[in-house]
């Protein structure tokens, strides 16, 4: 198994994302506004229905720039991203605009997977632009409906690094309770955070590093003393923990794997975990989007235990295949 050492670019970005309604504009508009130390260049997508607030930016036929009081920028989308990004790139280079962050909202309508995948296969955009995270801001009073009936809208869960549950002063606690559960059910590796009318820390939404290879796997504990198989939701969004105290053989471990993402890339959404392989002293980091997987070393495992743990995020994935796919992947011997 090959272990890529990349390049760290220095743009980092969030992509925002959320179901019709659900509240995101009104997030972006609050980091447009607010104090705070970052130069944001926010990109909009002004195809959705959605649009940032006209007092902010008033949409035209033509693409703009349009500078914010807070040292923000904010820019539409018509045509590429990757162009899009680059344009922002070298105008920044030749001091024309000046900005440190990136926040993408995408179409309310939209799969985050592409525009995710963007950041890491685009030539172009790869060596200068870095994702930190995807946040997903979901409906508490309307989204067990959105998520019943709208396949984007889970699509949009389960790859979400965040999750922000808005319009729970609309809900009981006991209904802003189930969903939360319905939402771990579905993303187990997201923290979910209540917001109130987009009163959301930037912290919230910025630097979560939820592609930071550097990071150790976390699922959310809640996930596993929720009593998930009860819910009156059968969502085809779901989470599911691979663990093993064995190393994986590193050739049948990559083999598996791209045999895996060929058959069931589209419905991968998120994978990620922390891998021994046979033969290594270095603990490896490795996630994927899609069809495209990635690794990095993290370190030495020293006095650590050994063990591998990953955490699969799809649709309609067949659980039991593909723990016993990984099985066949366990070294023989140490």
């Amino acid at each position: 198994m090959v272990v890529e050492e990349p390049q760290e670019p220095d743009i980092p970005v969030t992509i925002l994302t959320g179901f019709l309604g659900a509240g995101k504009t009104t997030l972006l508009n609050r980091i447009l506004s607010e104090n705070h130390q970052y130069k944001i260049a926010v990109i909009e997508n002004e195809f959705g229905p959605e649009n940032i607030d006209n007092d902010l930016i008033v949409s035209t036929n033509k693409e703009q720039i349009v500078s914010m009081n807070n040292g923000c920028v904010c820019c539409t989308i018509r045509g590429d991203l990757s162009r899009v990004l680059t344009d922002l790139r070298h105008k920044r280079d030749r001091g024309e605009i000046e900005f440190d962050y990136v926040v993408l909202e995408t179409s309310g309508v939209a799969n985050p997977g592409p525009v995710a995948q963007t950041f890491f296969m685009d030539d172009a955009v790869a060596p200068f632009f870095r994702l930190d995270g995807v946040v997903t801001v979901v409906d508490a009073k309307y989204g067990h409906e959105t998520l019943d009936k709208e396949a984007a809208a889970r699509e949009q869960v389960g790859f979400a690094d965040r999750i922000l549950l808005s319009k729970c002063d609309l809900v009981s606690e006991e209904e802003a309770l189930a969903m939360e559960a319905r939402l771990r059910q579905m993303n187990a590796r997201a923290p979910i955070r209540r917001v109130d009318m987009g009163k959301c820390p930037v912290s919230e939404v910025l630097d979560i590093t939820g592609f930071n290879m550097n990071d150790v796997l976390d699922v959310d504990p809640a996930f596993f003393n929720d009593d998930h198989h009860h819910h009156h939701h059968s969502d085809d969004i779901h989470t599911f923990v691979y663990e093993t105290e064995r190393p994986f053989d590193p050739v049948k471990f990559e083999r598996y794997i791209m045999s895996l993402t060929s058959v069931y890339g589209p419905d991968l959404l998120r994978y990620k975990g922390v891998l021994w392989l046979q033969g290594s002293d270095f603990r490896v980091a490795f996630q994927g989007v899609h069809m495209l997987a990635v690794s990095d070393v993290l370190g030495p495992w020293g006095d650590r235990p050994r063990y591998s743990k990953l955490v699969f995020i799809g649709r309609n994935l067949p659980e039991e295949a593909i723990r016993a796919g990984m099985k066949t992947c366990e070294a023989k011997s140490d």
